[in-house]
């Protein structure tokens, strides 16, 4: 089975073969006009075109086709929140009352926890009754999902569960990107045919014999239209097909109930409405669906996706619809209810020792999920305290709930940490968290920050500001900065911290230094001292190792140097070397 890494490395290829397969779409197109050109040129002037023609005639549909692709892709730069609004889809507030939408949240909180991701934004496209589902954005921070209201009326939690298993294998194998960049690319492709819609439109009102030209050429143009219309849904279908039956598989070993999405299939086969998406936008993100989202011609041979029976069968070969219809039961009202609970975790010490995993284990763990791994995630959201609970969907209360999370045991010590903040107001809000994250164990602060940061991040920017001041105050209160705290502040900066425009791209080498610190970092967390308490070699060892991987020179961090500096006092010990005079964090 493929890592993480692997699946996005295989979409990075699936991108490049898409690039080939656009431009010879291109090719197509603008052979297509030239011939159309050519035609008109002879019909009008009794004489065939002159190579300067078919060249200017070229350049023009080349421009036309890249210009428009360049506007989509940055029209979508806001990831996948501009692509749920395009198709009309309403955001799910964390605080949402509507049951069913109630239900939608947890079910995708839970996949999140047990993939070990952020949660997504969760949207709502009220007025398509069909039973359809989608995932965007460009990168597994800013992912978003978005499912139909027909998805939430007509599905059991089972069935819903399967559904969302689904969009988050593209999540994480990475296709979601790339299905993003197809919308927007393949855009250009089919600009021509709308302008050939709105000049046959434009005819009225002209003269007799200027009219015919004009239709003739939207006409023509409506024809090359549908020749890109062709090649785009040829590129989609060679791109999604094989990613559509990963997906359903990896929804069963996420659930490990091949029921489910056999029992969604089946209903969406059973379904008048079926999976068709009213609109506009439904033939352009048709690659991007759980389901086909448009009537297909030719027989479904350009299909995205492949027929449900065959969909059906290769996840549950023995699945039988007059035996499951009967069992199913209908979509229940409300969730389950949440207990009442205290949450229990391991002290920070003896988190190490509990892994026990080495780093070559805990790096494949990335972005994989499993039935068991979902099966937590349910208690352990069960488990957090109705309090607790209703704090984090909260905007206003869910910045001071993860603050409080750092805040030290001792009363003396947590007063200079809530001191520190600036800001009183904040402080406030911060100190009447605290009672719901006291006695929390390390075990459950990531959970309970990624349920924060869903609520976090629709605010606006200066509120997010406070918040990470807040936080990094009561993180730097005592002078010193934990493992732990590092961790959690770096998450929280890179979920919230405002994002230059134009992020610059560097090479590895050029970033030597700043790559040999998180090395040492990483080497200092992933090592421990020996019965003897040497720790040095095997520290060494290990920052030599990454560096050689990343190609860069085994140096001192804090200096520039192909050696160690020698002759450091004993207080000020590096933690790679303890002949090194600097300390690294």
């Amino acid at each position: 089975m493929k890592t993480f890494f692997e699946h996005q490395s295989l979409a990075r290829r699936n991108s490049r073969a898409m690039v080939v397969l656009f431009f010879l779409a291109v090719a197509a197109v603008i052979a297509a006009v030239d011939v159309v050109l050519g035609a008109i040129w002879l019909w009008s002037t009794g004489a065939p075109a002159t190579t300067g023609v078919y060249v200017a005639g070229a350049l023009v549909t080349a421009g036309i086709i890249f210009l428009v692709s360049l506007i989509n892709v940055a029209r979508l730069s806001a990831g996948g929140a501009a692509v749920a609004r395009m198709v009309g889809a309403r955001p799910v507030a964390p605080s949402t009352a509507d049951p069913l939408e109630r239900r939608l949240r947890n079910v995708v909180e839970e996949m999140a926890i047990a993939a070990g991701m952020r949660v997504p934004e969760v949207y709502v496209m009220d007025e398509e009754r069909g039973i359809n589902a989608f995932a965007a954005g460009w990168s597994v921070s800013e992912a978003v999902v978005a499912v139909t209201r027909g998805t939430l009326e007509r599905l059991t939690r089972d069935e819903l569960q399967g559904i969302i298993g689904h969009e988050f294998s593209h999540i994480l194998n990475g296709d979601m990107r790339l299905n993003v960049r197809m919308l927007g690319v393949l855009a250009g492709i089919v600009f021509l045919g709308s302008i050939g819609e709105f000049v046959m439109r434009s005819v009225r009102g002209t003269k007799e014999k200027e009219a015919i030209a004009i239709f003739v050429l939207g006409v023509a143009l409506f024809i090359i239209g549908y020749i890109g219309l062709f090649f785009a849904r040829l590129i989609k279908a060679a791109v999604s097909r094989q990613r559509e039956f990963l997906a359903d598989a990896s929804s069963v070993q996420f659930t490990r109930n091949p029921e489910a999405i056999a029992g969604a299939l089946d209903q969406i086969r059973s379904s008048a409405a079926g999976t068709l998406i009213a609109n506009r936008y439904a033939e352009e993100m048709s690659h991007m669906f759980f389901g086909q989202s448009v009537k297909m011609w030719m027989g479904g041979l350009l299909s995205t996706h492949p027929p449900l029976d065959e969909r059906i069968r290769r996840v549950h070969p023995r699945f039988q619809p007059s035996a499951y219809r009967p069992t199913r039961q209908e979509a229940p009202i409300a969730d389950m209810a949440v207990p009442e609970a205290k949450p229990t975790g391991r002290r920070s010490s003896d988190l190490a020792a509990a892994w026990g995993h080495t780093p070559a284990e805990s790096a494949a763990l990335v972005g994989t999920m499993d039935a068991g791994k979902v099966d937590y995630a349910a208690r352990l959201l069960a488990a957090i305290p109705p309090g607790l609970r209703d704090a984090l969907r909260d905007r206003e209360r869910a910045g001071p709930v993860i603050a409080a999370l750092l805040l030290a045991e001792p009363e003396a010590a947590r007063e200079r940490q809530l001191q520190a903040i600036p800001g009183v107001a904040i402080a406030e809000r911060i100190r009447q968290a605290a009672p719901l994250t006291r006695g929390l164990g390390l075990a459950w602060h990531l959970p309970v920050i990624d349920l924060g940061l869903s609520a976090l991040k629709p605010l606006q920017t200066a509120a997010k500001v406070e918040i990470l001041a807040a936080i990094e105050a009561v993180i730097h209160a005592d002078r010193r900065v934990s493992l732990h705290e590092f961790v959690v502040l770096a998450l929280l900066r890179s979920e919230l911290a405002p994002r230059p425009k134009a992020p610059e791209t560097r090479k590895i080498r050029e970033l030597a230094g700043e790559a040999a610190t998180v090395l040492a970092l990483v080497a200092y967390a992933g090592t421990r001292a020996d019965a003897t308490g040497a720790r040095d070699a095997a520290l060494q060892a290990a920052v030599r190792a990454g560096a050689a991987t990343l190609g860069i020179p085994s140096a001192c961090p804090r200096r520039r140097s192909s050696r160690w500096t020698r002759q450091a006092p004993r207080s000020r010990r590096c933690a790679v070397s303890r002949r090194c005079r600097r300390a690294c964090w």
